[in-house]
């Protein structure tokens, strides 16, 4: 977990994506146990129904569920349901705007792939 949160975005959000981070990269894999929010809250110093809100959205969207009394679990499948939504989101948030940018430039199609190939090579040097 950060130790610091953002100001500027809701904390319930913040704690919600650093789960869905943690669970995306490996670091919370499915069937563990992962933080109460009691334990979100004495980490960040909030009130636990702030760290809930975030929970529950996990638990709303079979990401997280609790046993009674036990804790809060990564779910079998919580990795590809959250990458399935990041790469819908990843599509709409920035593939969607590049290629709107791309056409009022008159860059065409087969000059945007070559763009996106060569920066691809340049990662791999």
């Amino acid at each position: 977990m950060k130790n610091t949160l953002d100001e500027n975005k809701p904390i319930f959000i913040q704690i919600k994506e650093q789960m869905e981070d943690s669970i995306i990269n490996g670091n919370a894999k499915a069937l563990e146990r992962v933080p109460s929010t009691n334990e979100f809250a004495n980490f960040y110093q909030i009130n636990p129904a702030t760290a809930a809100k975030g929970i529950n959205e996990l638990v709303a969207e079979n990401i997280l569920f609790k046993r009674r009394g036990v804790g809060m679990f990564v779910t079998e499948n919580a990795k590809e349901i959250l990458i399935e939504k990041r790469q819908k989101t990843f599509y709409e948030n920035y593939m969607l705007p590049l290629k709107n940018e791309a056409k009022k430039l008159r860059i065409n199609e087969n000059d945007l792939m070559e763009m996106v190939k060569r920066e691809g090579h340049a990662d791999e040097n």
